[in-house]
């Protein structure tokens, strides 16, 4: 196949890269924009398959073979092939990104075979919380991470450099709020079945109320749709969640990191949620008020503090305003179930993870600090 005469200089300089290499080799930086823009493309895959996923199985029976799987199997596929591309290379990557990677890439195929096992074995399973989905959760951040460690490394510091992360970490919110995704279909899901009008086809209803041992009734639909206990969505918005805005804020540095990340999210979801309906799949509760609490996040950073107490009084403060804002979104549009007496375990949570960011295993300081790349054999100097 003939290449095109516009990416040749491009292929050329990959192919003379070529080689057996360590991690933290210098790369050129049209090949490290080729290798990240591959990632964002397969991260972009796997979110598009994702998105569709969860409001395919509001609606059919699972099927291994649906279109958002396949879409999210491209995705997977061009991630293992830059992780080979790396781990062969060395280009691209330091040893703590490429490590990050290959275990997150190696935990998400180790989680893929389990849950059709889980499938098989259980049946339809209705939770997005499910051992075997979190592992696949899991496996995907660890592989974000890497990602993000080493486009911070590698890339030359300034705007394209802020562009790539404030990206990154959009995949990186998406990807932590994917399981609260349940709860936030499952109200619409509950609204259906009031109107007479249930998104769920009769062959998957009568799955999970065969499942539940149970009659086709209201209290089958609500349990299907809302499987996790109602405390579960706003403690995880804000220990979760919201703790990846915070490290994102950290590391970028950008006075509004947090608010465009989650502003960029929210503007996705409203874009994906139309199209799904048109297509005739169940719509969702999109999460509005992220970009409120997202906007407290980005406030905390700008007021002088002292480190710990920030971590304190900024846990607090954006769980008021997390709650807060939920609250309003309930009020005044659709929102999953909020238990207002859950604050204080969000607020714990949240301080004790931002605590071990700051004098734990130094999250944030190892993923800005710069491994140097292998040292060069010296030649010796000729006598005088």
């Amino acid at each position: 196949m003939k290449v095109p005469a516009a990416i040749q200089p491009l292929v050329n300089t990959a192919l003379s890269h070529w080689e057996r290499g360590e991690p933290g080799r210098e790369t050129p930086v049209e090949l490290l924009y080729l290798l990240y823009g591959g990632w964002v493309t397969a991260f972009f895959l796997k979110v598009l398959g994702s998105s569709w996923d969860v409001s395919w199985h509001f609606k059919w029976l699972r099927d291994d073979l649906a279109p958002p799987h396949l879409i999210n199997s491209v995705g997977t596929g061009i991630v293992v092939t830059l992780v080979i591309v790396h781990t062969y290379t060395g280009l691209g990557v330091d040893r703590l990104a490429l490590r990050l990677m290959q275990w997150g890439t190696g935990t998400f195929l180790v989680a893929v075979p389990l849950d059709l096992i889980n499938h098989r074995v259980n049946g339809l399973d209705i939770t997005s919380w499910s051992p075997s989905h979190m592992l696949l959760y899991i496996g995907t951040a660890f592989m974000i991470a890497g990602v993000i460690r080493g486009w911070y490394v590698c890339a030359a510091p300034g705007r394209i450099r802020d562009l790539g992360l404030l990206a990154l970490f959009v995949y990186c919110m998406e990807n932590t709020l994917f399981p609260a995704q349940h709860q936030e279909y499952g109200v619409f899901g509950i609204m259906a079945w009031d109107r007479g009008e249930p998104y769920a086809e009769p062959i998957l209803l009568q799955f999970a109320a065969d499942q539940m041992e149970r009659p086709v009734d209201r209290e089958m639909v609500v349990n299907f749709s809302l499987p996790a206990a109602d405390w579960v969505y706003p403690v995880y918005m804000v220990a979760a969640v919201m703790f990846a805005l915070v490290v994102a804020r950290m590391l970028v540095g950008f006075r509004f990191t947090a608010t465009v990340v989650a502003a960029v999210y929210v503007a996705y979801r409203c874009v994906i949620w139309p199209l799904l309906f048109v297509a005739d799949f169940p719509p969702s509760a999109i999460p509005f008020f992220l970009v409120a609490t997202a906007l407290v996040v980005d406030l905390v950073f700008m007021i002088p503090m002292e480190a710990r107490i920030r971590a304190v009084a900024g846990a607090l403060l954006i769980t008021a305003g997390g709650y807060g804002a939920l609250a309003a979104q309930s009020s005044l549009y659709y929102a999953p179930p909020l238990v207002p007496a859950s604050a204080p375990v969000a607020a714990g949570v949240l301080v004790v993870a931002w605590f071990v960011t700051l004098y734990g295993p130094g999250l944030v300081s190892r993923l800005r600090t710069r491994e140097s790349a292998p040292p060069l054999p010296r030649t010796p100097r000729p006598s005088p």
